[in-house]
């Protein structure tokens, strides 16, 4: 609630908030089992795939809200490897896994079922920045909100999340190591914000699905301006950057 600068949150009182579950299941890795990104290192008896490609991107998510789950209650989380494909593109090989999560209150059915694109790719060469293409970002959306994302905002984030990923904090290894020209905004994070930017519109509604995937990256100091335009039955939301459309995101609701 305090990241996302609310004094009393949009969501049901007392109930976990869409995609809370994502601040509930921190990793537990030792520290000298973390590589050198900040993740943990990724081994033969791991649920992802032993690969040498060190470059990790949270791609997007399908997500099922399918039963409410109060505050305090102990959770359990099965997380099984759905998918592992290869692919080569214009950066390299590529990796792109989906990890499936169901989440229930203990006890309880399955109250919440995930699925997570995790693309892995080459390492990055050393001054030689990735191209950012500029994407069209249309017409515009119905309502707007703009947000300027610091390095205080994504420390907190990745706090809460127990993301220890270097590309979020560490602005030396992002230049020197990843050839980014920022920090950059965890998607998990633009995602949140997207959909915080419906139910501060929408307080009332009840979220039943949520999907999202990423376009393209946005760093600390640029301007994100949050959209949304209403179909039937679901909202289209979109998060775009200085290069266009950097999230694109659909929410369902009753």
């Amino acid at each position: 609630m305090a990241v996302l600068d609310h004094d009393r949150p949009p969501w049901t009182p007392g109930m976990l908030p869409p995609l809370g579950h994502w601040l509930c299941f921190p990793p537990t890795v030792r520290q000298s089992l973390i590589g050198e990104c900040g993740h943990p290192q990724r081994t033969s008896t791991g649920l992802l795939p032993a690969i040498d490609l060190p470059r990790r991107m949270w791609a997007g998510s399908r997500v099922r809200f399918i039963a409410d789950i109060p505050l305090g209650t102990q959770m359990t989380r099965v997380s099984t490897l759905v998918a592992a494909q290869f692919k080569a593109g214009r950066s390299g090989r590529m990796l792109f896994v989906t990890v499936r999560h169901e989440i229930a209150p203990e006890g309880g059915d399955t109250a919440i079922i995930e699925e997570q694109d995790i693309v892995y790719r080459e390492a990055a060469v050393p001054g030689r920045p990735a191209p950012r293409p500029l994407i069209d970002a249309g017409e515009a959306d119905q309502l707007t909100r703009t947000i300027v994302p610091d390095p205080v905002m994504l420390f907190r984030y990745s706090a809460v999340t127990f993301n220890s990923h270097r590309i979020h904090y560490d602005r030396d290894y992002c230049r020197d190591i990843e050839a980014y020209p920022g920090l950059v905004v965890q998607g998990p994070f633009i995602a949140t914000l997207l959909l915080d930017h419906l139910l501060r519109h929408r307080p009332e509604l009840t979220i039943t699905a949520y999907r999202f995937r990423a376009q393209g990256p946005i760093f600390d100091g640029e301007t994100i301006t949050l959209g949304l335009t209403e179909a039937t039955d679901a909202v289209i939301l979109r998060a775009i950057g200085p290069a266009g459309p950097a999230m694109v995101a659909i929410a369902e609701y009753r």
